[in-house]
């Protein structure tokens, strides 16, 4: 791994600020930190209102190899402010012994929705450890989430459709392969990226590139001697891109050649590529010729630029456009396949997620004393103490609001909860309008396996099911409702008493 991607993975002030711990006797000391983000993602034409939780298995990957061995502590010794040492030689051998087992976790499984200011994660243990894992946590957690979010949302703006993602080339460097697995739990079919998809027991997919169909003709074989090589090749993968010369003048008319002459040989053709002009007009044309042509099952893949908000503006226009030709809009509609590349991998739009890791209470002798971070933005007071966290549903059985509590309450009816931001703002629930609760923190270990094809398929399912759930209004692409996030009103009174004491 290199010590720049070990457990020096890690920002300069954790370690100062553990080394300060050390010296005081601090260290040892149990704390417990919560990650959670305080905005959903803004793309600027459109935002999010939900967020889909993933990471938990590479920073279990990253910590399962992440140690201070004797290089990591030897750059640490090398470290001199005006000549003299940072670090002192006991604290670095005390680093030579820190183990991520010290710490207990507990987290919103992966693939779950989640939202702003609810805890997904939270750590437990000596506070020196506790304090040298925040930035790799946010690190991997931030980002997969990040991206798991963009992909979900795309995912339900083709209004069933499969989505395949083919960001690896223009993703940031090995954030690529982190954007797979991401968009992977959050939605996507497939992806082009070969090595992720086998280690995920996923099969990668792709077609081909322009420049195959340049390099035929640049030879004197044309498009259409291109297309029959690569149809020779894959007969039963055929997917061609049409566009090279003129979709519907060229590309579409040689690949009908070339499908008619597999279908001769037994083989059924896959799909077309549409990846440059107006793809809602191209694809109810091509749909029609592939129709007439006897080709009704042949898929419409799109690319070039979709997110979420293209590909609700495509589908908007088929439904508009596709009467005019005699077209059915929903038969054209259920052939499309999308293949979502740079903006889904970048998460274009909003290139980070506001995840934070702070501190909400610490042991002091045999109990625990909450904390508070007081700010003159109130957006960034924590919710102080050790907390549980319960979603609550109405009696649609849909999402109403996820309601953080101190650890030692239990839920009772009627139930006062307030905002867990705003003072005088809250309401009172009865057993009338909730038909379920549940607890969203799970026991959560860094050791479980990262990559398991099974712990990956169970994130998908986690995603479709929580979805099903959510209310329409929460998933709008654009000036989504607001998602009801809570607190109990012994936690605000004690927010309430803390702000009082500190200021």
């Amino acid at each position: 791994m290199g010590i720049s991607r070990g457990a020096l993975l890690t920002d300069q002030y954790q370690l100062t600020m553990a080394q300060l711990y050390f010296r005081h006797g601090l260290h040892e000391r149990d704390a417990r930190f919560e990650h959670f983000f305080r905005r959903y993602p803004d793309y600027g034409e459109h935002e999010a209102g939900y967020a889909i939780n993933a990471g938990w298995g590479w920073l279990g990957r990253w910590a399962d190899r992440a140690r201070f061995g004797a290089a990591e502590r030897d750059a640490l010794r090398a470290h001199r402010v005006e000549g003299h040492r940072l670090f002192s030689n006991d604290f670095i051998e005390w680093l030579g012994g820190v183990s991520w087992d010290a710490l207990r976790f507990e987290a919103i499984p992966e693939g779950r929705v989640a939202h702003a200011n609810v805890p997904l994660t939270v750590v437990e243990g000596p506070l020196g450890v506790a304090q040298i894992l925040e930035t790799s946590l946010l690190n991997h957690l931030n980002f997969h989430t990040l991206v798991a979010t963009k992909a979900s949302r795309v995912v339900e703006a083709t209004r069933g459709g499969a989505v395949l993602e083919f960001g690896l080339r223009r993703a940031p460097d090995e954030g690529g392969i982190a954007a797979t697995r991401a968009a992977l739990i959050g939605g996507v079919s497939a992806s082009s990226n070969v090595g992720i998809s086998h280690e995920m027991g996923v099969m990668p997919q792709g077609t081909h590139a322009h420049s195959m169909v340049q390099v035929f003709m640049a030879l004197g074989d044309g498009e259409l001697g291109a297309f029959r090589a690569y149809a020779d090749m894959y007969p039963d993968e055929c997917i061609l891109l049409v566009d090279t010369i003129d979709s519907l003048e060229s590309g579409i008319p040689n690949a009908i050649t070339v499908f008619e002459e597999l279908r001769a040989g037994g083989h059924d053709p896959v799909g077309i590529r549409l990846d440059s002009g107006d793809l809602a007009h191209l694809s109810v044309l091509a749909s029609q010729m592939l129709d007439s042509a006897g080709f009704e099952e042949v898929h419409i893949v799109l690319s070039s630029g979709l997110d979420e908000l293209t590909i609700f503006q495509i589908l908007t226009q088929i439904t508009d456009e596709a009467p005019r030709y005699g077209a059915d809009p929903d038969r054209v509609i259920r052939r499309l396949l999308y293949g979502v590349g740079t903006k889904m991998a970048t998460s274009d739009g909003r290139p980070y997620l506001d995840g934070v890791y702070k501190l909400v209470a610490i042991a002091d002798r045999d109990e625990w004393r909450p904390a508070i971070k007081v700010s003159d933005t109130p957006a960034k007071i924590v919710n102080p103490g050790r907390k549980r966290v319960h979603r609550l549903y109405d009696q649609r059985g849909l999402a109403t609001v996820d309601l953080m509590g101190l650890a030692d309450e239990r839920l009772g009816f009627p139930l006062e909860v307030r905002h867990h931001r705003e003072t005088g703002i809250g309401r009172t629930l009865d057993e009338s309008r909730v038909s379920a609760t549940e607890e969203l923190l799970e026991p959560a270990t860094l050791a479980a396996p990262s990559d398991d094809p099974a712990v990956v398929a169970e994130a998908r399912k986690r995603r479709v099911s929580d979805l099903e759930r959510l209310d329409p209004g929460v998933k709008r692409l654009v000036n989504p409702h607001v998602y009801h996030v809570s607190v109990t009103r012994r936690l605000a009174d004690l927010k309430t008493r803390l702000i009082e004491e500190t200021l």
